[in-house]
C-alpha cells in the first residue's frame, strides 16, 4: 500500500538525514581524534628513549664518560665503549640524582648529567698526558696506539702509530724534536723513514710503508711508524725543531 507523505513530513525526513551526515563529518571517530594528553606523552617518551647502553660506542659515549670522570664517579680510561664499568658508574649517578636506576642513558639522565658538569675537553675526551696541552706537541699514546697532533691543548690531527718490537721498544717520556728529514732512508737498516722527525737518538716519529700494508701485524725497530702517508705529510711541515714528542701510557 502506497503512503502519501506529506510536504512537512518530507522536510523533517530531510533535515534529519542531512543533520546526522553533517555530524558524522564533523564528529571524528575515536581512531581518528587525537587526546589532548597525548602531546605530554610525547615528551615522556622522548625523555625516556634510551640513547646509550651497554654496547654503545662512539664520541657520545666518550663525553658521558668524560663527565662522569668529572664527577668522580667513573674512574680509569675514557675509551668510547660502553661496558660494564660505564653501566655502574650510570647507576651510581641515577641512585644519587633520584633517578630511575637502569644504567642506560636516557635524556633526563642526560640532561642531569649536563647541568652538573663542563663541556668535556680534547685532554679529558681523549686522555691526552698533561705534558700535551701546551705548545706544538706530537702526543703519542701506546694504550690506543694513535698520535696526535696538539696544539694549545686542542687535537689538530690524530692518526694510528705503532711502536717497536719487544727488543727494541719505543722509549716513553718527554722528548724534543732535534732533527727532520723528509726524504731519510735509515743508516742502519737501509729503509726509506719518509717525513722523520728524530725525537730520541735515532727513533723518530716517520711514515711507514711497511705498517700501511700489513698494520699491526708488524712492529718498528723503535721508531713510531704512522700509516697516512698523507697526513703525516701535513703534520711534518707543522712540526718545528724544538717542538715536543711525548710518548706514554694513557
Amino acid at each position: 500500500m502506497n503512503v502519501r507523505r506529506t510536504p512537512v513530513a518530507i522536510f523533517l525526513t530531510t533535515i534529519l538525514a542531512l543533520g546526522f551526515s553533517l555530524g558524522s563529518i564533523a564528529a571524528p571517530s575515536s581512531a581518528q581524534a587525537t587526546p589532548a594528553a597525548s602531546v605530554g606523552q610525547t615528551g615522556f617518551h622522548t625523555a625516556y628513549t634510551v640513547l646509550y647502553q651497554q654496547g654503545s660506542t662512539g664520541i657520545g659515549v666518550r663525553r658521558i664518560q668524560a663527565r662522569l670522570k668529572e664527577r668522580r664517579i667513573y674512574t680509569g680510561r675514557v675509551t668510547g665503549n660502553y661496558g660494564s664499568k660505564t653501566t655502574g658508574a650510570v647507576k651510581v649517578f641515577q641512585r644519587n640524582q633520584r633517578l630511575a636506576i637502569t644504567g642506560k642513558v636516557n635524556q633526563r639522565t642526560l640532561d642531569r648529567l649536563r647541568s652538573l658538569t663542563s663541556t668535556p675537553t680534547d685532554a679529558a675526551l681523549y686522555n691526552l698526558d698533561r705534558r700535551c696541552l701546551t705548545g706544538r706537541v706530537l702526543c703519542v699514546d701506546k694504550t690506543d696506539r694513535r698520535m696526535r697532533y696538539v696544539r694549545a691543548g686542542k687535537i689538530v690531527r690524530a692518526m694510528d702509530a705503532r711502536f717497536g718490537c719487544s727488543d727494541t721498544k719505543t722509549r716513553e717520556g718527554a722528548f724534543k724534536v732535534y732533527r727532520k728529514s723528509r726524504n731519510h732512508v735509515s743508516s742502519i737498516y737501509n729503509t726509506p723513514m719518509p717525513y722523520a722527525m728524530f725525537f730520541n737518538g735515532g727513533q723518530a716519529v716517520h711514515y711507514s710503508s711497511d705498517f700501511a700494508a700489513r698494520g699491526y701485524n708488524g712492529c718498528s725497530h723503535g721508531c713510531v711508524n704512522v700509516r697516512n702517508k698523507s697526513s703525516i705529510a701535513w703534520v711534518f711541515d707543522q712540526i718545528r725543531i724544538g717542538d715536543r714528542v711525548v710518548v706514554y701510557w694513557s
